[in-house]
């Protein structure tokens, strides 16, 4: 199939699978070039690209994404050091769950006092206060 076919399939731009087949996740088994120099693509693209979505709703990085491929495509890894990477991969997002969570306090207390601002100013006085001797303490 030919590149926009593929993207529209999977829902790419052209771009990014240009992108990715420059930076060698897809290869001679994922799209071969005609003889008019046209890039003609394999089911197997198709498959590819599933996968590489997969990884990357996971927050996979660039460099991890193509360290699980190679993974993927020669099983050089025990099952062991894969689930030593699941763990550590969980740990990575719970991490960043944790910072969220603590951007999200900050922006409802943010709304909160300015909500205050327009309707009880000196509730919002208060609030303030009551922050600063929080952060200094």
């Amino acid at each position: 199939m030919k590149i926009q076919e593929l993207a529209d399939k999977m829902g790419l731009t052209i771009h990014t699978i240009r992108f990715y087949e420059k930076e060698g996740l897809l290869d001679n088994r994922h799209v071969r070039r005609e003889s008019n120099n046209y890039r003609n693509y394999s089911d197997e693209a198709v498959e590819r690209l599933k996968l590489i979505k997969k990884f990357q709703s996971i927050g996979c990085s660039l460099a991890e994404l193509k360290e699980a491929l190679e993974d993927h495509d020669t099983n050089a890894r025990s099952n062991m050091q894969i689930i030593e990477w699941i763990h550590a991969k969980k740990q990575e997002i719970e991490h960043k769950k944790e910072e969220y969570d603590q951007m999200l306090v900050t922006l409802n207390w943010m709304l909160e006092y300015r909500t205050l601002l327009i309707n009880d100013p000196q509730k919002a006085q208060e609030m303030l206060k009551a922050w600063h001797a929080r952060v200094t303490e």
